[in-house]
């Protein structure tokens, strides 16, 4: 496919991430129309009398003029030509069930930060596996980088990664604002698998909160983190990268200390001693490194590195170890 300024970008999910991403291409370019595809029909009306999403990022005005809004994901396939994926990965599967417009020669870029837990892959593996995508037409867009930060317009960092950098320069070009800077890289592995990570140890560094245990500690905490994604992504898909760079190092940062984390919320949450249940029911979004700590728990099975933190929140999730236990045993293992 040629990329240009006539491609058809449709955004895909309803939430915060997909809000966020849809403020960012209509401010980029005054002129261009953006589809987008959410379940919610009661949302799409809302949105086109209102121009607003109603329960998320409601803050945002968005120009329905230049908005094509859809909820048939095979009419929004078929009429667009990249698809950004915005839908949190524990109903990805279930969202793709009805869609039968093929995606082979779509471009896919992933803004999920998760992995399908039905099929343990991370999303471009699951549209390469599952929807025979080409990996050279697959991306990701990672932070470090809230929504409800480009709401209020803060300044924010994106990175695109493809391993085709025209496609990562295209969509970085169509998303970048006053308020947005981007980067390309080629590292679709490592900056994916690092999305997932983080919100692990995102996680927890809210139940070490919730527990009590002050700033020292967390310093060392994260320290540690970004020494097991390190581990973890050299041996998954060992080739040079920069784990200091923001795609990894300051999205686990952001991540771990913002109070727009919803996996530092959840994880405080635990830490002072809601169920895994309560905490979901409370919260009323989806926490992915609930989701992404069993499923990298799985991975690691194969390659047996040495993970500490992932594996206490691991305890803890999904064992019903207690928080206060686990995490004693985990300040002996830190450095």
């Amino acid at each position: 496919m040629t990329l240009s300024k006539s491609s058809k970008i449709c955004i895909l999910g309803g939430g915060s991430w997909a809000t966020a991403l849809m403020k960012m291409l209509l401010d980029n370019d005054t002129d261009a129309t953006v589809h987008w595809f959410m379940r919610n029909a009661e949302a799409i009306e809302y949105i086109q009398n209102k121009g607003r999403n109603p329960k998320y990022l409601s803050s945002i005005k968005l120009d329905t003029s230049r908005l094509v809004l859809y909820n048939n994901i095979n009419e929004a396939v078929e009429n667009s030509d990249i698809l950004i994926f915005a839908i949190p990965s524990a109903f990805l599967n279930n969202a793709l069930q009805s869609l039968t417009v093929p995606l082979k020669d779509k471009i896919i870029f992933s803004a999920i930060k998760g992995i399908v837990p039905e099929h343990n892959l991370i999303i471009g593996e699951f549209f390469h596996q599952q929807y025979q995508v080409p990996f050279e037409s697959v991306g990701v867009i990672t932070g470090p980088c809230h929504a409800e930060e480009v709401a209020m317009e803060r300044l924010s960092y994106i990175t695109v990664a493809a391993i085709d950098l025209i496609k990562a320069e295209f969509i970085a070009t169509r998303i970048e604002t006053m308020y947005l800077k981007t980067m390309i890289s080629d590292d679709i592995y490592g900056t994916e698998y690092s999305s997932v990570l983080k919100n692990i140890f995102a996680v927890a560094a809210g139940v070490c909160h919730g527990l009590g245990y002050g700033d020292n500690f967390q310093a060392v905490l994260i320290s540690n983190s970004i020494l097991e994604i390190q581990r973890f992504v050299n041996t998954v898909h060992p080739i040079k990268r920069d784990i200091k760079s923001s795609a990894y190092l300051g999205d686990l940062l952001v991540t771990a200390y913002s109070k727009f984390s919803r996996n530092r919320t959840f994880g405080t949450m635990i830490g002072k001693g809601y169920s895994v249940q309560s905490a979901q029911l409370e919260m009323n979004m989806v926490a992915e490194g609930y989701y992404a700590t069993k499923c990298i728990h799985q991975i690691n099975k194969k390659y047996n590195i040495n993970m500490p933190i992932s594996d206490a929140i691991y305890q803890i999730l999904y064992h019903g170890k207690p928080a206060a236990f686990e995490i004693r045993l985990l300040t002996d293992k830190l450095r």
